[in-house]
């Protein structure tokens, strides 16, 4: 009996919908708008059969076709006169408010019979206890491989890395070459390096020199909310490259996708994470799939992604050198009406990645046209670097004596970087950072003197005020981490294990001899503060001069 009411509801809300369909079609608006002369001359030959009125067009219907004309284009002349009935478009109205009516009624009944069967909850809500694939967001979006367009060429400054990917360009395009070797692709190849450098678009040159389907994805879009969901896209994107083959698949920032499994429950990303390794496990040797990845943070990937038989080769893309910043930078310059040597450049941008380079020389070259100037010129590239590296910032108002304090302390971190022969190009009075910290290798003597040229105007303001202001927060900080770093860390202290208290003992001492360096500076630093006071600015050459008039 329940099977039975039940069939009979399905029954009447089937009947309610085919109701609802027939309506729609009827009353669907598919005529074919015409001109004037179009209608005229329907009507002149008599093939119109009927005519309805609306408020917004004139409906004419023919043997086999319905066409419309806006119902200002026409006057109830034209019927008369070729003796055609016209209705009112009030039936029609009726119709559709019968069917919105029957729609309603049909939906109300669904509803009550779900409700009644257990699909919805008591607050109306469609219950979320059915199959996750059956309810989740469309997923059958299909894997479509990208067109890379970027070389080798347009990358500079990876000569390295071009030595170890021209091997697996190699072998996708040479693949009897290896097999007769008894050598087979390595499955995947992990680029590691900091943000910036050129991960991506290294992966998109092996896929244009390589000329295979290259499929792009995102490690965090594998992540969803549905559980199984992530570990089916892995799986639909690595059938679609085995289906194209030979391909390269590019994950970016994996690391959203493969860490380590701490034991903390996730479901859903170690789900994914489990079908990729599957999926890296099932590569066939003649498949022709490899696997590109990227990260910047290798230390939190799940030991079993980094295993070999999955990614066997590792290659790491580092901050470019001065010689591979001048290979970026004359590649953007390329395009650029500009008057200096990218050597030049290249010595001030120490520590910048490949799209910090780009984005100096745009900014450089936005900065250039606003000025209204025909070529970019080093000038340019001296007021844009702070804004590229540290952001744009509104500059505090300075009073006189606040201005006073500024320029003294600017001028003794000016002359100590400039002695110590730092690297910099131009100091400004408002720069927070006169030199940025590379990350290179550097022996105790140059970590010392960075240390110094960070104290350097703390102690030019206590030897001319006694007291310096809370603008050199920052530089303290990074003289105690540096210092902290060459006991802890670097074994630059008395001994190879040293005591906290060390710390201090480093910190006083290469104090004094900041300050022995400066007070033997004094008229140096007299004439940088008056040139800092008059143009806000000076260059290293200029204070190099000031120095060597001394010494």
């Amino acid at each position: 009996m329940p099977n039975f009411k039940t069939n009979r509801i399905i029954l009447y809300v089937s009947a309610f919908f085919v109701i609802i369909l027939v309506l729609f079609a009827a009353l669907r608006d598919n005529a074919e708008k015409i001109t004037l002369r179009e209608a005229t001359a329907l009507l002149k030959n008599h093939i119109v059969k009927e005519v309805t009125v609306t408020k917004e067009y004139v409906y004419l219907k023919t043997e086999n076709n319905f066409y419309k004309i806006a119902s200002s284009q026409v006057t109830p002349r034209m019927f008369i006169d070729y003796k055609v009935e016209v209705q009112t478009g009030s039936g029609v109205l009726v119709y559709l408010l019968l069917g919105v009516l029957f729609l309603g009624l049909g939906t109300l009944l669904l509803r009550w019979w779900q409700k009644k069967e257990g699909l919805f909850g008591e607050n109306g809500s469609f219950l979320q206890n059915r199959s996750s694939s059956s309810h989740a967001p469309d997923s059958n979006t299909p894997v479509e491989a990208i067109k890379s367009d970027v070389t080798f060429n347009d990358i500079g400054g990876i000569s390295d890395v071009k030595i170890e990917l021209e091997e697996i360009i190699d072998f996708i395009k040479n693949p009897k070459r290896y097999k007769s070797f008894g050598a087979r692709m390595p499955r995947g190849v992990l680029l590691v390096g900091p943000p910036g450098v050129g991960k991506t678009m290294i992966a998109k040159a092996v896929a244009h020199e390589a000329g295979v389907p290259f499929y792009y994805q995102s490690g965090a879009s594998f992540v969803q909310i549905y559980v199984g969901m992530g570990a089916k896209r892995v799986h639909e994107l690595f059938l679609a490259a085995k289906k194209n083959s030979p391909s390269i698949i590019f994950i970016d920032e994996i690391d959203a996708v493969g860490k380590t499994r701490d034991g903390q429950r996730n479901d859903e990303r170690e789900a994914t994470l489990n079908q990729l390794l599957t999926e890296m496990d099932g590569f066939e040797g003649s498949s022709g799939v490899i696997v590109i990845a990227a990260t910047n943070k290798i230390e939190v990937l799940d030991s079993a992604l980094l295993r070999a038989g999955r990614f066997d080769r590792r290659i790491f893309v580092e901050l470019p050198t001065k010689k591979e910043r001048e290979s970026i930078l004359s590649k953007y310059l390329k395009n650029v009406p500009h008057k200096l040597d990218a050597s030049a450049i290249a010595n001030m941008t120490v520590g910048f990645n490949g799209a910090s380079l780009a984005a100096l020389v745009n900014e450089a070259a936005l900065l250039s046209l606003r000025q209204n100037d025909a070529y970019v010129t080093i000038e340019h590239f001296h007021q844009v670097k702070d804004k590229v590296m540290f952001g744009k910032k509104k500059l505090q108002m300075l009073n006189e004596k606040q201005k006073q304090f500024r320029i003294t302390y600017q001028a003794g971190k000016v002359i100590s970087a400039t002695y110590f022969d730092l690297a910099f190009e131009k100091l400004m009075l408002s720069n927070e950072k006169l030199t940025p910290n590379s990350g290179e290798p550097l022996i105790k003597h140059e970590l010392e003197s960075r240390v110094k040229m960070l104290l350097a105007g703390i102690v030019a303001c206590g030897i001319k005020y006694g007291e310096h202001s809370n603008s050199s927060k920052s530089d303290l900080e990074e003289a105690k981490e540096l210092v902290k770093s060459m006991i802890h860390e670097y074994g630059m202290g008395g001994s190879i294990i040293s005591s906290s208290s060390e710390e201090e003992v480093i910190m006083k001492r290469l104090y004094s001899e900041c300050k022995l360096l400066l007070e033997s500076m004094k008229e140096a630093m007299q004439k940088v503060e008056k040139i800092l006071y008059e143009r806000e600015s000076i260059t290293k050459n200029e204070v190099k001069s000031y120095i060597d008039a001394i010494l």
